[in-house]
């Protein structure tokens, strides 16, 4: 370029900057933009604010971080980040709508794992702290149901096969092949699916060993035929029944995922999903 004599944009400068960390890291708070930038966090939560206007940066509502969109990506888009960027922004208003917390998670070989939610943004209850990738119980949960209720026979059955292979003793629900179609028959004819009766929401015990007080209902999110993810709503068991929660507030829940559904659509091609990929167990 021609050594133009005119004076530089201080402020396109720095804002520029700050695309470029997180073209780099992919995902940070502001803390770590500050300290990646050195540029004060009142004007970076003005550049922030001024790049998400113009569709260049979202926020994760799980942990608050920054995150390029996927339309500037370089690289390869990651399907996790592209998920999160269609979806949390309907289950901010979700949240505003219905109250209670709402977490989407996707699933992972033989467990479901959490992506985002909007327990930050609601009001009656916030969940108890998990970090994004929190593993969630393929067959007792609400969310687990869901997918393998809606998902291919093909997937159904590679997921059966993991969880058979981690009960070498031959018991429980994944070897009752009976219940096992008795489960997906009900949920679909529901359309949602809902918690075991024994499953307190830990990952691995029953509900008389460990029981976080709630229930929930889930639906699937489906692109091209693919259930791609689920989205929950979960509330206090003492506060409300499953009965009077579906009666309440199922459409909201069903208007979400139809919205993720068709922005997704809109967004473009998606990345393809690692189901493979590993998350800890918490």
């Amino acid at each position: 370029m021609r050594n133009y004599r005119v004076k530089p944009i201080e402020s396109l400068a720095r804002g520029l900057q700050v695309l470029q960390t997180l073209q780099e890291v992919c995902a940070a708070s502001l803390h770590d933009l500050h300290v990646a930038t050195g540029i004060p966090k009142p004007t970076l939560t003005r550049i922030l604010w001024t790049a998400h206007q113009q569709g260049l940066v979202w926020q994760r509502m799980v942990d608050g971080a920054f995150l390029p969109s996927h339309t500037q990506r370089r690289l390869e888009p990651d399907h996790d980040a592209w998920l999160v960027e269609v979806a949390s922004p309907v289950l901010d208003e979700l949240a505003g709508r219905v109250q209670w917390p709402s977490v989407l998670a996707v699933p992972r070989l033989d467990h479901m794992e959490t992506l985002e939610t909007n327990s930050t943004r609601t009001y009656f209850d916030a969940l108890p702290p998990r970090p994004r990738g929190f593993r969630v119980n393929m067959l007792g949960s609400a969310s687990g149901r869901a997918y393998l209720a809606f998902c291919s026979e093909q997937e159904f059955d590679a997921v059966l096969r993991r969880l058979r292979a981690r009960e070498p003793d031959g018991r429980g629900l994944a070897f009752d092949d009976e219940a096992l179609r008795r489960l997906r028959a009900s949920t679909r004819d529901r359309g949602y699916g809902v918690r075991a009766p024994d499953f307190g929401g830990d990952p691995t015990h029953p509900r008389s060993e460990v029981d976080d007080g709630r229930e929930s209902i889930a639906m699937p999110v489906r692109l091209d035929d693919r259930v791609i993810a689920t989205i929950n709503l979960t509330w206090r068991r003492q506060v409300m029944s499953t009965t009077g929660m579906v009666q309440r507030h199922l459409d909201d829940l069903r208007r979400a995922v139809e919205t993720v559904e068709e922005r997704a659509r809109a967004a473009g091609p998606a990345p393809g999903p690692d189901v493979s990929a590993p998350s800890p167990d918490r």
